[in-house]
């Protein structure tokens, strides 16, 4: 089983994770392109076991269909690691940036498509939705 692990910029806050994502997707609804400061997300989702080192400060947001996502960052750099969904803590969505892994699989989705730059190109056989299909 592989193991990789996801830090932020100063290293503070680590997240342990355990064999291959369930999937790779990025997001361009405006909620993700203010919280990351680019004009997307890109998202790896993981099964448990993973383990969170350091401590983390969360945000709270509810997305579309309700749900409500935290968001874990650093205190200190401020750099988004991780989130979950509530209700859901088996599995988590990581920042595919703080894997620092310029070889990690290409998104599988897109979602929020309504919403993606008109310059920016989606990667060959990538499926698009215009908003959050789930």
């Amino acid at each position: 089983m592989s193991s990789r692990t996801a830090s932020c910029c100063c290293g503070q806050l680590r997240i342990q994770l355990e064999g291959e994502p369930r999937g790779v997707g990025i997001c361009h609804c405006l909620a993700c392109q203010k919280r990351s400061g680019s004009v997307f997300a890109a998202l790896a989702s993981f099964r448990a076991p993973f383990t969170v080192i350091g401590t983390a400060t969360e945000y709270v947001r509810v997305g579309d269909q309700g749900a409500s996502f935290r968001f874990r960052f650093c205190p200190t750099c401020g750099s988004t690691v991780f989130h979950t969904e509530d209700g859901e803590q088996d599995v988590v969505s990581v920042a595919v940036g703080a894997l620092a892994d310029p070889g990690f699989p290409a998104p599988q989705v897109s979602i929020y498509d309504c919403r993606r730059h008109p310059w920016v190109r989606l990667p060959p056989e990538t499926r698009a939705f215009d908003k959050d299909p789930s």
